[in-house]
């Protein structure tokens, strides 16, 4: 049996590894994320948005499956912002970007990087802020609900073959998408759900529904869902406003 000599280098004894399956799904994003970019380069934008919706199932699973194995690591951590970068930052603004917004001129490609920088501030912010914030919230747009309004706007064109002049309608919600990122907007995080607890028997129901209503017709229901959530921050900070207003009215008398 071969063993290594007691005197070889730190690097070389030691073999900490990594952990397989959480990883194996982060993989399986990062390749969607590229075959998005391959597919809108080729015009193929039905297929670019599908991946990227792939993408976001994969990660879902791969933080959920590392917390329920005990398989949670740094590098986990590391690989997964680097492929939410490419998956959710660089691909939706290449499809949108391919899409329609090459239409604009110059106005077009700096409106579509506007995205990829504002993902790549909020997944720095997202990093330093592990532990510190409060996990039932997130603060600003979550990375794959910004890529969902952008990809589910594109296939809802796509699949109805709206005019083109819609450019421009793809160009302002893409900087919108990217300032409610970069925001102090709070959006529900849906991280207190337990997932190996008992449920009732009508959530059960309502997942069923929910898969149903998707299957009707994806691109609608999917860029609905999307843009509901991404109103969710705005809404909830303007109720609470108000709450506290009505809270300092009423001590006032």
């Amino acid at each position: 049996m071969n063993k290594t000599p007691d005197n070889a280098p730190d690097n070389v004894k030691h073999h900490p590894g990594i952990y397989l399956l959480p990883n194996l799904f982060t993989t399986a994003g990062l390749f969607a994320g590229f075959y998005a970019i391959v597919a809108a380069m080729n015009g193929r934008f039905e297929p670019a948005c599908i991946a990227i919706f792939v993408a976001m199932v994969t990660d879902m699973l791969d933080g959920r499956v590392a917390r329920m194995t005990g398989t949670e690591s740094a590098f986990g951590a590391e690989y997964d912002s680097l492929t939410d970068m490419v998956a959710f930052g660089v691909a939706p603004a290449l499809v949108i970007y391919s899409w329609g917004l090459s239409d604009l001129g110059k106005l077009g490609w700096l409106v579509a990087f506007l995205h990829t920088a504002g993902m790549a501030l909020r997944l720095a912010r997202f990093n330093t802020q592990i532990g510190k914030s409060d996990k039932r919230f997130f603060v600003g747009l979550p990375a794959p609900a910004a890529a969902g309004v952008l990809v589910g706007y594109v296939w809802f064109q796509t699949d109805f073959d709206f005019p083109r002049n819609a450019s421009y309608v793809g160009a302002g919600l893409t900087f919108l998408v990217s300032l409610c990122m970069v925001s102090t907007l709070r959006y529900y995080s849906f991280k207190d759900i337990d997932l190996k607890g008992k449920v009732p028997f009508l959530a059960i129901l309502a997942v069923v529904m929910i898969f149903v209503g998707i299957s009707i017709h994806p691109p609608t229901i999917l860029f609905g869902i999307f843009v509901i959530y991404a109103l969710s921050g705005p809404c909830w900070t303007i109720w609470r406003l108000r709450g506290l207003r009505g809270l300092k009215r009423f001590f006032r008398r």
